[in-house]
């Protein structure tokens, strides 16, 4: 007898029955239904896999002309035989390994046909790349000749505005700075950060999220309210007052507030500066006395990379400090894997806001190269000009004017290798783009400035390798003395103390020269130093004369104009630097390649660290008065290295025996 599936009977809402046999069919198809969709997704990530990796294999994006779809073309060709080889040999080894004999022949099999299948995928997409540039040559010409620009990341053509970018990038650092204070909690709303001490946030009365409007404003209030003179019964005023103001002056400025969050109150004049209140700008803008050409060339990259080394670890300091606090005995790993995620975000940050502040420096010195030689393009727009003579007469001031600028910076130190460095990265920018803008495929100027261009930034990376093995290498040799030294002190300080103070002249002697050893390093590290910078002022100028010769809010005529000004200030500024460096020579045995003696350049940093020190510590001192400083210290070693002499002269002179001679008739 057949057993009858039960049957479920239950009443609808108009009363009638209705039967529910297939609700247990419909429960069944569940399992089924997730397990298609669970497929399906599955199926969708390794196809979004597959299509990340032949992205990242073959070249796909939309090519600039016919040389860029042939360049991508065989990029994708020599990625493809690459892959393909590669394939062939892994694929056998690794079967083997994972199967034995029979793995090896079936890798084997699968290398072979990935070996023709991946060439044969390269070579197909490098022929749609040539087709594609060869298609996009004509928009390419068309729009070049319209004076658009091709941008690398949207891969279009656009029209460049130097003001358009100029507000973009100030949007982008107002936000930047919003998103940072967000992120910091620069804010009063908010959980509060954790600090040393929060007595003066509390004699304030704001939080240690406060920004400096909301504690500048609060301290008003509060200096107001207990003012001296209108509490004049109170004997406790002046001395509240006091403390208010000196817990405002602490927490408005971000050094010394930095400070304080990290060390509490400790005696503000006796805490100890760490590397992140230090401000590398300061030192290298009074190292190499910058502030002549800074207009030009803005901030130099190496001070900038100094101050993003400075603040990752101070970053790192403080996300240690902060797990070290919170952090359980019993969740280090997850402790250090949310510190690791957290410091690599923040390198991340770093590094968007590097690309950012770099952006700034190029437009701002774009700026300022347009206002300079306006006087010049506007000469030459005007009305008044009808002859040959005129436009001469204002070449001849113009000229006149830049020889004057130039004269002027090379009485710093390093203003002859200044001058040497914009001048000759102006003169062969301006030179190649007057070359191709006056014929079709460019006059013998345009592609010798361009070979030479190509020749000097080869030699500039050459040299930046080569400073960099000298200082290693000098740096290491000064290491080993220290460390030798350092050995050999312990030794002698576990010795009893009459053996002490009988090496003690010893001691002195060879401390004095293991300081000399190191300051016979600042030589290499000062060229390492100088090589860095030629080569970040060259590739900064090439993107500042870009940006002004590709300006497409003012006439391609008035281009031109900005082409022939910035060529004169080349010429100019190379012809006087090199004219400085043989008027200023080579006086000295132990200068380096910039002219520049050891202690010239031992007198600068001592100055220069001097004058970060202060800067850290809430003082202002210019760069002005940092140059004053080193001509009076400079001054000063020269007066006591003559009394050296005249010492050394007058005993050289005194009678060996100690006695005055006595003249015998």
């Amino acid at each position: 007898m057949s057993q009858e599936k039960p049957v479920n009977i239950s009443i609808n809402s108009q009363g009638a029955p209705v039967e529910e046999e297939k609700k247990e069919s419909t429960t069944a198809s569940a399992p089924a239904s997730s397990d298609a969709s669970t497929t399906v997704a599955k199926m969708d990530t390794e196809l979004e896999q597959e299509r990340q990796v032949f992205t990242q294999l073959f070249s796909t994006r939309k090519p600039k002309d016919g040389w860029a779809g042939l360049s991508s073309g065989l990029k994708s060709v020599a990625k493809g035989t690459a892959a393909g080889m590669a394939s062939l040999v892994a694929q056998p080894v690794v079967g083997a390994q994972q199967h034995g004999f029979g793995g090896f022949l079936t890798g084997l099999a699968t290398g072979v046909a990935t070996a023709v299948a991946l060439p044969m995928t390269g070579l197909g997409v490098g022929m749609y790349q040539v087709g594609r540039g060869l298609v996009n040559s004509a928009e390419a010409i068309t729009s070049s000749n319209q004076g658009m620009i091709w941008d690398e990341e949207k891969r279009a053509w656009y029209y460049y505005k130097l003001d358009d970018e100029a507000e973009k990038v100030e949007e982008l650092l107002k936000e930047q700075a919003k998103k940072k204070g967000d992120n910091s909690g620069s804010s009063s709303n908010g959980p509060e950060r954790k600090v040393k001490d929060r007595a003066y946030y509390d004699l304030l009365g704001v939080s240690t999220n406060a920004t400096q409007a909301e504690i500048k404003k609060q301290y008003y209030v509060k200096a107001r309210k207990c003012h001296p003179d209108k509490n004049p019964n109170d004997p406790t005023a002046a001395n509240r007052f006091q403390e208010l103001g000196h817990a405002y002056q602490v927490l408005s400025n971000e050094q010394t507030r930095a400070a304080y969050d990290r060390d509490g109150l400790n005696d503000q004049n006796d805490q100890k500066l760490q590397m992140a209140d230090i401000d590398p700008y300061v030192f290298f803008a009074v190292m190499f006395g910058s502030d002549g050409v800074t207009p030009y060339i803005g901030e130099l990259w190496i001070a900038n990379k100094a101050d993003t080394v400075l603040k990752d670890s101070k970053m790192a300091h403080d996300l240690a400090q902060a797990s070290a606090e919170d952090g359980a005995p019993n969740s280090s790993s997850e402790a250090d894997m949310a510190q690791l995620q957290q410091r690599e975000e923040r390198i991340k940050q770093l590094l968007e806001e590097d690309q950012l502040v770099q952006r700034k420096r190029q437009v701002v010195c774009a700026k300022n190269f347009r206002k300079r030689i306006q006087p010049f393009v506007d000469t030459y727009q005007s009305e008044n000009v009808d002859s040959r003579e005129e436009e001469e007469a204002f070449t001849s001031e113009f000229t006149l004017m830049v020889q004057a600028e130039a004269a002027e910076i090379c009485q710093t130190p390093f203003g002859h290798v200044f001058c040497k460095t914009i001048g000759k990265a102006l003169q062969l920018e301006a030179t190649e783009f007057l070359g191709f803008e006056t014929a079709l495929f460019g006059n013998w100027d345009a592609h010798s400035a361009a070979w030479e261009k190509r020749s000097v930034n080869f030699h500039n990376n050459l040299r930046v390798v080569g400073a960099g093995i000298s200082a290693v290498r000098a740096g290491s040799k000064a290491m080993k003395t220290v460390e030798e030294f350092q050995q050999q002190q312990k030794k002698e300080d576990m010795g009893n103390a009459t053996r002490a103070a009988q090496t003690g002249l010893d001691q002195t002697q060879q401390a004095k020269d293991t300081m000399e050893q190191l300051e016979d390093t600042l030589p290499a590290i000062l060229e390492l130093a100088w090589a860095i910078n030629v080569r970040d002022i060259t590739r900064t100028l090439k993107e500042v004369c870009f940006k002004l010769f590709h300006d497409s809010s003012v006439d391609p005529k008035v281009r031109q104009k900005r082409a022939i000004a910035i060529q004169i200030m080349g010429r100019e500024f190379l012809s006087i630097g090199i004219i400085s460096e043989s008027t200023k020579g080579m006086t000295s045995p132990d200068q380096d390649e910039t002219g520049i003696s050891k202690e010239e350049i031992k007198l600068r940093a001592e100055i220069a660290a001097m004058t970060t020190l202060a800067k850290a510590q809430g003082q202002e001192i210019s760069e002005k008065d940092a140059e004053y400083m080193i001509k009076q210290q400079r001054i000063m070693k020269q007066q006591q290295q003559a009394q050296q002499q005249q010492a050394q002269q007058a005993q050289q002179q005194r009678p060996k025996g100690g006695e005055p001679e006595v003249m015998h008739a």
